[in-house]
């Protein structure tokens, strides 16, 4: 299997500061005027990681991958983004002769529920594999995969630091047959360990219908230790593990997509 999943959410929220004022014999309170929200924000990231993966899968078959994108935020709550890796998954898995990058295209809408701690997004994405034959009558293995291009609808329900994100394909799921309705339910929390680190364990399930055995059907958890340095830069280390079969997730070079995985990532945000 090979999936994967980028999203930014960036917040807008205006800042207070209060200032004690010794004056006269009394003390006074003086309150910052909050700063106007934009009417929208575009952001910028460049980053690396060590072994791109993606809900425990490799897409880099262990190599290391340069990434980025671009995402635009409206004040009303609606957005856009995009964003591009470099993969191998398509070649090595699919055995297509073309596909050597990502590009994923998204867009949503998310808000917080009035007068609640709950938070709600949902939004389309689509992975994109720019000239990918995945599937393509003459090249090995044909007609065992369709094109790797796929499209997801998602939408994720958070409360405090809890969030769950449910994803369901439209159309076949990264090249699999008959495989249009795969699903993907993602429990996290991101707990916060002050000094600019923070904490998060992650439990997902993927399901892949109408493959042999139900083999396409794995779990996967993830601990991430992510850490801001402040003024954009970021890094993360992630252990991940999968219980995948390796009947199914075994690529055409041997290898085995689901192993357990310690990732090292470094993001700059501008």
């Amino acid at each position: 299997m090979k999936s994967k999943l980028l999203k930014k959410a960036f917040s807008h929220s205006p800042v207070k500061a209060a200032f004690p004022i010794a004056a006269l014999g009394f003390s006074l309170t003086v309150q910052a005027e909050e700063a106007p929200v934009p009417d929208f924000s575009v952001a910028y990231n460049v980053g690396v990681v060590s072994d791109y993966r993606v809900r425990g899968i490799a897409q880099t078959s262990g190599s290391p991958a340069l990434q980025g994108g671009i995402d635009l935020t409206t004040k009303s709550g609606f957005y856009l983004g995009t964003a591009a890796s470099n993969v191998k998954w398509v070649k090595e898995f699919n055995g297509a002769t073309k596909g050597s990058y990502e590009l994923d295209l998204y867009g949503g809408y998310r808000a917080q529920i009035t007068d609640t701690n709950f938070s709600y997004d949902v939004g389309v994405i689509t992975y994109r594999y720019p000239g990918n034959n995945s599937g393509v009558a003459g090249f090995y293995p044909a007609g065992t995969f369709t094109n790797a291009s796929t499209v997801e609808i998602y939408g994720d329900l958070s409360y405090g630091i809890y969030t769950f994100k449910y994803n369901r394909s439209v159309g076949n799921f990264l090249g699999n047959l008959n495989s249009s309705g795969s699903q993907y339910f993602d429990l996290s929390a991101a707990i916060d360990l002050s000094n600019g680190f923070t904490l998060v364990p992650h439990i997902g399930r993927q399901l892949i219908p109408n493959q042999a055995g139900n083999l396409g059907n794995y779990s996967d958890m993830s601990l991430t230790l992510s850490k801001d340095f402040g003024n954009g830069l970021s890094a993360t280390a992630a252990f991940l593990t999968t219980n995948a079969s390796r009947a199914f997730y075994t690529d055409t070079k041997g290898r085995f997509l689901g192993n357990n995985a310690f990732v090292a990532g470094l993001k700059y945000t501008f």
